[in-house]
């Protein structure tokens, strides 16, 4: 697999009409699955552990798709073996009150990941020219000045706020990595109806989602608009095949790795003072001395 096949050239055309949402499987049978996917996981865990100890770089993951598509699955078996204290996932829904008081990019850079650590963002900033350029009205509750017609310019405008937000945080150690989920209108079918034989899901299905399915191709412009135009190399976009949740989610995690990878990373050199100080440490722990325990007495019930 080489992610390159994955990855969205910028300021270049986007059709995803003419990008498979399934190919051909990483893995053969599902042993060999569960293997590579512990082997990414295993993979994931040491980097996260140098990526805290050397505090240079924070990591933000940006997952986006249609309903069903998968994320919340990727999340739970990618990020499993990963230390929960250096690891935050925030979902983004639609705007609180107070939220939409602030400019749309103020309610997730709140919760952006401090260095050393690994950020996730079920849904981001972009919805901010996704759900909110297919549904409009959303835009006007925004209260923004002059917003009368609704034209390109707007989004064009948010997509520059949003590339001058990223480099931004590329210029001082973020490293972002998004990803959408490319599903087909016939699977996302499927696992509807799978999710409404589930009572583990279909509690939280509602006539809404079906609603919102209606409005596939607007979502499709939409994504591949937001993607041409900020898609960068220092903020790749990914277009992940995701008809198979788990070829999807190994694809996504070779793609982490290889990202994390290329950054430089070490963990901290002692200096001459704290190897010292080690030392001395050693000798204090080496010298203690604790009374032996008296040896436990035990009786025989009856």
């Amino acid at each position: 697999m080489n992610p390159a096949e994955f990855f969205v050239q910028p300021n270049k055309a986007l059709d995803l009409s003419t990008i498979p949402t399934k190919v051909t499987p990483v893995f053969k049978s599902a042993s060999q699955y569960s293997k590579i996917l512990s082997e990414h996981i295993s993979q994931l865990s040491e980097i996260q552990e140098l990526l805290y100890a050397s505090n240079s770089f924070s990591v933000l993951i940006i997952l986006q798709a249609m309903d069903a598509a998968g994320k919340d699955g990727a999340i739970k078996h990618i990020m499993s073996g990963v230390n929960p204290q250096g690891c935050q996932v925030f979902s983004f829904k639609h705007p609180s009150p107070i939220e939409l008081q602030h400019d749309f990019l103020w309610r997730t850079t709140r919760n952006l990941p401090e260095r050393g650590q690994i950020g996730i963002f079920n849904r981001s900033y972009y919805e901010e020219v996704l759900i909110v350029r297919v549904h409009p009205q959303i835009l006007i509750s925004e209260g923004l000045p002059n917003v009368v017609d609704i034209g390109k310019t707007i989004w064009q405008e948010r997509f520059n706020s949003i590339c001058d937000l990223e480099d931004h945080l590329y210029l001082n150690g973020v490293r972002i990595i998004k990803f959408y989920l490319h599903l087909s209108q016939e699977e996302q079918r499927k696992r509807f109806i799978e999710r409404l034989d589930a009572p583990s899901k279909n509690w939280k299905f509602s006539q809404a989602d079906i609603d919102e399915s209606h409005f596939w191709p607007q979502y499709r412009v939409a994504y591949e608009e937001c993607m041409a135009a900020t898609s960068t190399s220092e903020a790749p976009w990914y277009v992940i095949p995701a008809d198979d949740k788990r070829n999807a989610r190994l694809i996504i995690s070779r793609i982490i790795l290889d990202n994390l990878s290329q950054l430089k990373m070490a963990y901290p050199k002692a200096s001459p003072a704290r190897k010292k100080e080690l030392n001395q440490i050693r000798k204090q722990l080496k010298a203690q001395t604790f009374p032996k325990a008296s040896p436990s007495t035990t009786h025989a019930g009856g």
